[in-house]
């Protein structure tokens, strides 16, 4: 009997969160940052490991010790968790992505470690199966109800697929909630981009994959999410968390 391959969870955590720190020196990195009582990481971890993530690889750049610490510190043995290290995290988060390139052998459920999101919507992740030599980014059709609109990054899809993505795109009908179901098919043509163009955004990657019509959307269906990139976002992020644990789930 085939044993089947561990389900890999990647967190991308390398980048230096300035705006959620608001120009203090002294701030946590932003994944350290706590909501509800618990860090943004470690909400990460969780999620990945109620997705059915046998394995969490947490890809580092700034700060890389104190989350590492704070991980390792943390971690309750229900989730085997790696590292790797991007020392490129100056550069755009495509490049975290391609540092856990090491880790990941077939289907991987991606996630940032500045988005609270939901376990109805990591459980969905963790039931979805992605186009062979494609991916899936989960998204959101309720747009109105997304705090800072401006600073969500927008998609256009028809008929189940992404036909363009862009925090500036004009037309769009749903929102990207930083959620990925991917083969190594983003793999590759995220550093297909990389090697012609010295940097790279997961949009630049995802986009790939789009004009080739293999970037599916999967509807989260009025489940919970939220990016936490901004002092308001993060108060917006209490107070939703306090709500949903006040009322039914």
């Amino acid at each position: 009997m085939t044993q089947r391959p561990d389900k890999v969870g990647v967190i991308l955590a390398a980048g230096f969160g300035s705006r959620l720190a608001g120009g203090d020196a002294e701030a946590s990195p932003k994944p350290l940052i706590e909501v509800g009582g618990t860090s943004l990481i470690l909400r990460a971890i969780r999620g990945l490991g109620l997705a059915g993530c046998d394995r969490v690889v947490v890809v580092l750049g700034f700060e890389s010790d104190g989350i590492r610490n704070t991980v390792q510190d943390g971690l309750d043995g229900s989730v085997s968790v790696s590292f790797v290290t991007n020392p490129r995290f100056d550069l755009q988060n495509g490049v975290s992505v391609l540092a856990a390139d090491v880790a990941i052998e077939d289907v991987f459920i991606l996630v940032m470690a500045d988005h609270l999101v939901g376990d109805e919507v990591m459980e969905l992740a963790g039931r979805h199966r992605p186009p062979e030599e494609g991916a899936t980014l989960l998204v959101d059709y309720d747009i109105d109800g997304v705090f800072d609109l401006d600073d969500a990054t927008k998609v256009l899809e028809e008929d189940g697929r992404i036909a363009s993505i862009g925090k500036t795109i004009a037309t769009y009908n749903c929102i990207d909630t930083g959620v990925f179901v991917c083969t190594r098919a983003l793999l590759d043509a995220l550093r297909t981009y990389f090697d012609e163009h010295g940097d790279v955004s997961l949009s630049n990657g995802v986009q790939t994959l789009a004009s080739r019509g293999l970037m599916q959307t999967l509807d989260i269906q009025g489940g919970f999410w939220q990016d936490v990139d901004t002092p308001e976002m993060l108060a917006h992020a209490e107070k939703a968390l306090a709500a949903r644990a006040s009322g039914p789930r």
